[in-house]
């Protein structure tokens, strides 16, 4: 029988795991949309959360409405402070990490089509034809030219 380090035990199949400093995406709610930090673990169904830089209060929120990302503050202490909470955040630099993540990406261009109007729609789509042109002539030719 092999035993297994710490490390190995807990990775398991779940790649994100709730942890204290875990960086939180808000799904539904007031803050939905909104970045917090996992600051203490009330039970298995809550947690206490934060974001001193985002515009969360400090509250209690269920797991079923948020969701974990893959950032953690390393060597985040349980309980603290709003105040710590703001340095570590500042020091790890989290969240521009976050903000280069192809996720936040997503999130922003997802919020960036959301508010186009028809005409809008009808320009991006017109844009569109024009670089499928332009790429699929230089392909012909390309072929041709082989």
């Amino acid at each position: 029988m092999t035993t297994k380090s710490k490390e190995e035990q807990q990775k398991g199949s779940f790649q994100r795991l709730v942890e204290v400093g875990r960086l939180v995406l808000i799904n539904s709610g007031e803050y939905a949309g909104k970045l917090a930090v996992i600051v203490e673990i009330i039970d298995h169904n809550r947690a206490l959360i934060d974001g001193p830089t985002t515009g969360v209060a400090r509250h209690a929120y269920t797991f079923r409405r948020m969701t974990l990302t893959d950032f953690v503050v390393k060597g985040f202490p349980r309980g603290a402070t709003s105040k710590i909470l703001k340095k570590y955040l500042e020091k790890e630099d989290v969240l521009a990490k976050w903000d280069k993540s192809s996720w936040a990406k997503k999130l922003d261009d997802r919020k960036k089509r959301s508010v186009l109007t028809d005409f809008d729609r009808f320009k991006l789509l017109k844009l569109k034809k024009q670089r499928r042109f332009i790429v699929q002539s230089e392909i012909a030719s390309l072929r041709k030219a082989k």
